[in-house]
């Protein structure tokens, strides 16, 4: 099993470590979890520990890292605008025609388009980025879907700090096309794109870039100073799915999905029951 160096999960209590090796045995054997397994965890220090040592049980490489919106009042009550966790490699698939992807039966799917940040390289281990430092540390811009998922249903339900435990309710990454423009320096430069998402052919939600709060490029600066507080940054090569653009749509086991980009194509996908899926 690999073991990823962080730095968070050598203090973490016995609890939270049990909590860490209760999401990710669920998430390999496709497993629901009908309560949470442990104390709730009170802070976002206190979740991205439980992260931490989760990550560290999972033999699967980091392909990227995924930023979820924290809303008022809760942004004030956890000190932070945006919740972060990993997208594991084996997750990660390209939009291909009718794309499946796994969710476990009875717990928590939903769907989201977003717009998604190829790092261009490996960035140094800093905080206070700015968003115009972020739009140059980006080789690619991409449309696609994250497939938000968990083996405990109430993982939305408790707060951001439940949500970020369990790798920020991440489950899979769909890739779709390129978005071909100049960004360098202008973090508005994606602010003209829009989208759509449909469930089963009914909208579920509009949006775009601009849905997300201060654009895609605020949500790479923000990830970089968060991973540099638990002493992390992203890897070159890593994808990093920038927020929910139209919302966080729920979907079911046999439910397809579409998120529609406009010039930039739609992303098709189908949820499928997991029989043992990789976190």
């Amino acid at each position: 099993m690999t073991a990823h160096a962080l730095p968070h999960a050598a203090v973490l209590s016995e609890d939270g470590r049990a909590i860490a090796r209760a999401f990710v045995e669920a998430r390999r054997a496709g497993r629901a979890l009908p309560t949470y397994p442990g104390t709730v965890p009170g802070t976002l220090d206190e979740a991205y520990a439980i992260q931490d040592a989760a990550i560290a049980l999972v033999p699967d490489a980091i392909a990227g890292w995924k930023l979820g919106r924290i809303p008022p009042p809760l942004d004030a009550q956890f000190g932070a605008g945006r919740l972060a966790g990993p997208i594991f490699a084996a997750s990660v698939r390209p939009a291909a025609g009718l794309t499946d992807f796994p969710l476990i039966d009875g717990g928590f799917g939903a769907v989201e388009a977003e717009y998604l940040l190829l790092m261009a390289e490996t960035p140094p281990l800093r905080d206070s980025w700015t968003v115009a430092e972020a739009t140059r540390l980006v080789s690619q811009i991409r449309v696609g879907v994250e497939i938000a998922g968990s083996p405990f249903p109430g993982i939305n339900d408790h707060g951001p700090a439940v949500t970020a435990s369990d790798f920020g309710n991440n489950a899979g990454l769909i890739l779709g096309a390129e978005v071909v423009r100049d960004w360098a320096g202008d973090p508005g430069a994606l602010d003209d794109l829009t989208c759509a998402m449909r469930i089963d052919g009914e909208t579920v939600g509009t949006g775009g870039a601009t849905s997300i709060p201060g654009g895609p490029f605020d949500s790479l600066a923000f990830l970089l100073n968060v991973l540099a507080g638990r002493g992390l940054r992203p890897q070159v090569g890593q994808w990093i799915s920038t927020g929910a653009a139209t919302g966080v749509h729920r979907i079911a086991i046999g439910q397809t999905a579409e998120a529609d980009f406009g010039p930039s194509g739609i992303i098709a996908c189908r949820a499928i029951r997991a029989e043992g899926v990789n976190p």
